[in-house]
């Protein structure tokens, strides 16, 4: 018992630290229990920004992270921060992309967040993570790309299992007919039968359950053929 105070008397001493530089702070600041994921503390910038309180929002517990965040995202940036807290490096930080909902009627806004290991225990075990998460600006010429990135990258890591079911010569194939060329072009560069060409397009789509070029070209953009 007498560690268990101990630890969070060392945690409210911490949080002081970070809640005087909250104005200095170019940012929302966000400390997580890494045990639970809950939200011990998150600066008033924050809290304003989603229309609600500190208090409110850790009585919330993980409905946080349900109202607020894409969860398509979580598979982009949820590795990262295992691998952050595996290496224990207390000097390390991960960056990565969220889309955000501020209030229930808007639509999700692009955050640039940055986290590294906030406290550990007495054992050295990490403890708490600190975040600080910047909105992206939505005028910005990189915001589009971004986002453009980021599902690719979701569409990747769901898809990667059937793409693997494609022979080095249909994804060849798959690659040509996503930058638009017909059958017999593809046969005539491909050196082979332009039946054999439909024929390796009929499989390509079974194998990935696709019905439209745009459906191809998805699997091409993602999997670097283009």
């Amino acid at each position: 018992m007498t560690g268990s105070n101990s630890i969070h008397e060392s945690v409210k001493e911490k949080i002081k630290e970070v809640q005087a530089l909250n104005e200095e702070i170019p940012g929302v600041v966000i400390i997580h229990w890494l045990d639970s994921g809950l939200v011990e503390y998150i600066s008033e910038r924050g809290a304003r920004a989603l229309g609600t309180t500190q208090d409110e929002i850790k009585a919330m517990g993980l409905d946080y992270h349900k109202r607020y965040f894409n969860p398509e995202d979580a598979e982009y940036y949820v590795p990262k921060l295992l691998g952050l807290i595996k290496r224990n490096d207390i000097n390390e930080y991960v960056t990565y992309f969220q889309q955000v909902r501020l209030l229930p009627e808007q639509d999700y806004v692009w955050h640039l967040s940055s986290s590294k290991i906030f406290m550990r225990d007495e054992e050295g075990t990490p403890l708490m993570s600190i975040t600080v998460s910047i909105p992206v600006d939505p005028d910005h010429h990189v915001t589009p790309k971004v986002g453009k990135l980021l599902e690719e990258n979701i569409f990747l890591r769901k898809n990667f299992a059937t793409f693997s079911q494609l022979s080095g010569r249909e994804r060849d194939i798959l690659k040509l007919t996503a930058l638009g060329k017909s059958s017999s072009e593809i046969a005539e560069e491909l050196y082979i039968a332009t039946s054999t060409v439909e024929t390796h397009r009929r499989n390509i789509k079974a194998k990935l359950n696709a019905s439209s070029s745009y459906e191809l070209a998805q699997y091409a953009r993602a999997f670097d053929l283009i």
